[in-house]
């Protein structure tokens, strides 16, 4: 599998959307979401290079690590977190069965890192959907899969806004936080979404 048109898609859907990422932030956290996944994304996509050379697996932990060093805020540490579990648990050709189990681990390893649990209003929102959809793949393949795990990434983020907030900033603003997608689910299910439709 080739990597790198992956990679494009994901970080350049987040530049595209990075005045949508911030209007959401604005709304219930510190307002620089956006431009932080924006410098995170621009980071990646100038080690583009590099990382053709790299195997998925050496890919996804550049690109972790690279998340961790630019992404300001608690985004980086989430996001970088995420991409070094799943390439530790990726085999090079994965399937969905793997990506549900290395997801599996991507959830446990940013819930001892945050404290976070699934239904705080997190990207955990996101992630635990689609990692059960791919679960019930067995009788699905190609564009169907693709379409009902982009689909779900998309509902599930949506989902957030009647969630109390949990961990994070939001988390202060009690009930003022309901309405609200949470701006990292939203990032989440962009990145699912464009790699989807870049498979």
């Amino acid at each position: 599998m080739n990597h790198i048109p992956l990679i494009q898609a994901a970080t350049q859907m987040l530049i595209d959307h990075v005045d949508e990422l911030t209007a959401l932030d604005q709304a219930i956290g510190d307002g620089d979401h956006g431009l932080n996944m924006r410098r995170g994304a621009q980071a990646i996509q100038g080690k583009l290079e590099l990382l053709s050379s790299q195997s998925l697996h050496e890919a996804l932990k550049t690109m972790g690590v690279t998340c961790m060093s630019t992404i300001g805020g608690s985004s980086g540490p989430v996001f970088g977190t995420l991409l070094v579990t799943l390439g530790k648990e990726l085999p090079a050709e994965p399937g969905a069965a793997d990506v549900a189990r290395a997801l599996d681990a991507a959830i446990k390893a940013l819930t001892r890192l945050g404290k976070a649990e699934v239904g705080q209003k997190t990207l955990l929102d996101v992630l635990d959907p689609v990692r059960r959809e791919l679960e019930a793949a067995s009788d699905l393949t190609g564009p169907a899969l693709l379409a009902r795990i982009r689909q779900c990434a998309h509902d599930s983020a949506k989902a957030t806004a009647s969630m109390d907030a949990g961990r994070g900033r939001s988390s202060f603003l009690g009930d003022r936080a309901r309405g609200h997608v949470d701006p990292g689910s939203h990032s989440m299910a962009l990145i699912i979404g464009s790699i989807c439709d870049a498979l």
